[in-house]
């Protein structure tokens, strides 16, 4: 049976508010599309190669499991560029959005120097966040997603990055611009928790969609 492999990153730290049911989604989909699913747990210390996967999720977490994994995540930079910039699929919760960034504050102040991969940073609010019910509407795909948000993060995208979706309600990125997450290649970036793509299936469909044409592509080219 053919096999789509998962990278689930750091999924022993960062896993809040329900963030695994995006990696039981993907790898239902998959086995509903006739794909036998191996998923590693990559977590610090462990090697990540790009070439060896087809879907990399990673979720979010609080600061203390953030701060534990900035000081790993580091070393994975080149082969995680390489991996998002040969269109593999790529989805990122929260923690794991602010990460591809700039920076992240935290909320008692410490600033968090996180991959730089993408120009997008993440400032913090001061005795609020975002809680609740949110509405996107992915202008691309011409879809709505429905979602759950809960963060202390203020994220700003950078010049000509593309977020997911437009708020319909909710807060988004940051209050202010009407962004959600971000979209760049086949990669993802979301502050939905709930999960994402338990409540938008379609999606969920998409990105799996995505990565047996990559997985099939990959063997065509090898025969």
């Amino acid at each position: 049976m053919k096999t789509l492999r998962i990278c689930h990153l750091y999924g022993n730290l960062l896993n809040t508010y329900g963030d695994n049911g995006n990696l039981l989604m993907l790898q239902y989909h998959a086995k509903q599309a006739g794909y036998r699913v191996e998923t590693d747990l990559v977590s610090l210390g462990d090697d990540f190669k790009a070439d060896d996967y087809d879907i990399v999720f990673i979720g979010g977490g609080q600061d203390y499991e953030q701060g534990i994994i900035a000081r790993d995540i580091g070393r994975l930079k080149d082969e995680l560029a390489r991996y998002i910039e040969s269109d593999g699929v790529l989805l990122a919760i929260c923690g794991g959005f602010q990460f591809l960034g700039q920076y992240y504050m935290t909320a008692e102040g410490q600033k968090i120097e996180c991959l730089g991969i993408f120009p997008h940073k993440t400032e913090r609010q001061e005795g609020t966040r975002f809680i609740g019910d949110i509405e996107i509407y992915d202008e691309v795909n011409q879809v709505t997603y429905y979602g759950f948000e809960n963060h202390n993060g203020v994220t700003t995208l950078g010049p000509n990055q593309a977020p997911l979706g437009r708020v319909v309600t909710g807060h988004g990125n940051n209050g202010q611009d009407k962004t959600e997450g971000m979209h760049y290649r086949n990669t993802y970036g979301s502050y939905f928790h709930g999960p994402l793509l338990v409540r938008n299936e379609g999606l969920a469909k998409h990105l799996v969609a995505l990565a047996i044409a990559n997985h099939e592509a990959k063997k065509a080219s090898k025969a």
